[in-house]
């Protein structure tokens, strides 16, 4: 490349392959012979991604270091390199990170800030520490002390997740900065006692009693919503966010509505026949329903009243780290108005959905091809056991030993 634009990067470069124009950052030789721990690394093929990786995060750490922190942009403190900030940074800056949902990534900042603004005894945060000091032992009694709450209450779950997140932060910073991250990782292995709760299985007649109570405070959107997450299994954002009216009945497919599965960076969406092969309505409640339904936008449930200032109606997710707060607070309100407990949330709809179809005798791979899981492992963690498939199993155990002449009969 001859020709640099303005504002290119310094000690990045471009080489031609046999791909396209790839970029590169390196470290000059003088910091290399000094031991700079970040030689150099590859920054892909898109040149705004590349730059901002450079401007953001490779050229701050290398002044840094080089002044040893005289550059530093005190407004916005920068992490020392090698120590548990520059490892958070670091997997911050990454794909695994930022290609998650918007809710995700709020949830993981919280988790990780507890750990790195942990303060120690000697009045140093946690994130201060030198990642090659940090062993197993430290991390077992951060454990320890991140259970117990400011007001003396446990909470295993926001440790739990601290750990984890902190585990997967750790592998990916390793994998980027294999010369300064140690391979062994002290966040493995680690002696967890807490049994995370199973979140609540909402059942039919709960589903009925809530679209009920939504139908009758003119919000019948939630209604609708809430069934689409039982009967077809979409996750909430893929409902509230994704599922457009372009998907239900589309003109290639008619007999057929395409269910957002969007997880893990990955999107999919599967084709739910609406009718049997004798033409039977498969889903009548929810073909009814939206067969009346007003179209009020792209989307299939947007809110139900137009808003007063833009005159036009919304969708229900709004911005920000959290975009389905509101919804949340809604959903609770009419669960509320419904007499329904305070464990049913909009996800108890859908893993209620995933403990019908189990109910109903539908094998692993049945329920796999209509919630579009990829294995029965996370198809577990939905549909709850209960008596009914043990009744099932039990019957199907008896037909069995009947048809075999056995003394079942």
């Amino acid at each position: 490349m001859k020709r640099k634009p303005p504002g290119w990067p310094d000690y990045m470069e471009a080489k031609q392959t046999a791909s396209g124009l790839r970029y590169y950052w390196n470290a000059p030789s003088w910091a290399r012979k000094r031991d700079y721990p970040i030689t150099s690394e590859a920054l892909g093929t898109d040149y705004g991604a590349a730059k901002a990786r450079c401007d953001e995060f490779l050229n701050p750490a290398f002044d840094s270091w080089r002044t040893g922190g005289a550059t530093d942009d005190f407004r916005r403190p920068r992490a020392i390199v090698g120590s548990f900030d520059w490892l958070v940074a670091a997997y911050r800056s990454s794909k695994k990170f930022t290609n998650r949902p918007a809710r995700t990534q709020a949830s993981y900042d919280r988790a990780l800030n507890d750990v790195a603004g942990y303060s120690l005894k000697d009045g140093r945060r946690f994130g201060a520490l030198h990642i090659k000091s940090i062993d197993a032992h430290a991390v077992d009694r951060l454990y320890e002390k991140l259970k117990v709450g400011s007001n003396g209450k446990t909470r295993h779950r926001s440790a739990l997740l601290s750990m984890t997140v902190c585990k997967r932060a750790w592998d990916v910073a390793h994998r980027a900065h294999p010369t300064v991250v140690p391979t062994a990782n002290p966040f493995k292995g680690l002696e967890i006692e807490y049994e995370p709760k199973q979140n609540r299985a909402a059942t039919l007649p709960e589903l009925i009693q809530f679209v009920t109570a939504a139908d009758a405070d003119g919000t019948p959107s939630l209604g609708t919503a809430a069934m689409i997450a039982f009967y077809w299994l979409v996750r909430e954002e893929d409902i509230f966010g994704r599922f457009a009216w372009s998907d239900y009945r589309p003109a290639d497919r008619q007999d057929h509505v395409l269910a957002w599965h969007h997880k893990n960076r990955k999107t999919e969406k599967v084709a739910v026949p609406l009718f049997d092969t004798d033409g039977t309505a498969l889903w009548p409640e929810m073909t009814a329903r939206l067969e009346v339904a007003k179209r009020t936008g792209t989307l299939v449930v947007m809110r139900d009243n137009a808003d007063r200032r833009k005159k036009v109606h919304l969708p229900w997710m709004t911005g920000g780290r959290n975009p389905m707060r509101y919804v949340q607070a809604e959903v609770r309100r009419i669960c509320r108005l419904a007499g329904l407990p305070d464990d049913i949330t909009f996800t108890t709809f859908r893993h209620g959905g995933h403990t019908d179809g189990a109910n109903s005798g539908l094998t692993d791979a049945q329920m796999r091809a209509l919630g579009g899981h990829k294995s029965t492992a996370a198809l577990l963690r939905y549909a709850k056991e209960t008596d009914a498939q043990r009744q099932i199993a039990g019957r199907k155990r008896l037909n069995a030993r009947t048809d075999r002449g056995n003394l079942s009969e």
